[in-house]
């Protein structure tokens, strides 16, 4: 009995692994949203009140004083950290006129729930925006994966703060201007 436990954990212990791993690098993920463009990363400085409110999305203090991003048009590209069950899941954003355009794992570190860097779970983001309302919630449906609950929560978390933060800076501002003809 003793040998057929080892020899399942051993069997098993491949599926366990691939769910953790490093799936995108910044450069790739900067390709993904502005193919062929270089540009620097942009500085949002975070207020009182802005800090307020993305401890209330996060649900968990904040302590940084700025938060890094590209921005091009009216879109913006954010790499945010948020804890699954016990490590950290970075995880890329790229928010167009107000909606997410893209969503990605970029690192998974836990050892169950990985499901969250599919594509059959994240583009359930595309097209959601933010509800005018406070705290700031997302205004579409995101189906959860069973097993995964503490990764789906931390993905819409960073959904939700990539759409806050975008309407913070200048880009946001090409949204409400209308196009010249």
């Amino acid at each position: 009995m003793k040998q057929l436990v080892v020899v399942l954990a051993l069997l098993l212990s491949p599926f366990v692994c691939a769910q953790k791993g490093l799936f995108l690098s910044a450069e790739q993920l900067h390709e993904r949203a502005f193919p062929g463009q270089d540009m620097s990363w942009k500085t949002l400085w975070i207020t009182k009140d802005q800090r307020q409110s993305i401890e209330r999305i996060l649900n968990h203090s904040f302590r940084g004083i700025r938060i890094r991003y590209w921005g091009e048009g009216s879109r913006t590209v954010w790499i945010f950290e948020e804890i699954g069950k016990e490590l950290p899941i970075t995880i890329g954003v790229t928010v167009d006129a107000g909606t997410i355009a893209d969503m990605a794992v970029m690192e998974y570190r836990e050892s169950r729930g990985g499901e969250v860097r599919y594509p059959f779970f994240t583009d359930q983001f595309k097209g959601v925006a933010l509800r005018t309302e406070s705290p700031p919630k997302l205004d579409g449906h995101v189906d959860g994966i069973t097993g995964a609950t503490l990764s789906v929560r931390a993905m819409k978390k960073i959904a939700t703060l990539a759409l806050f933060c975008h309407q913070l800076t200048p880009f946001a501002e090409h949204e409400r201007t209308p196009a010249s003809p």
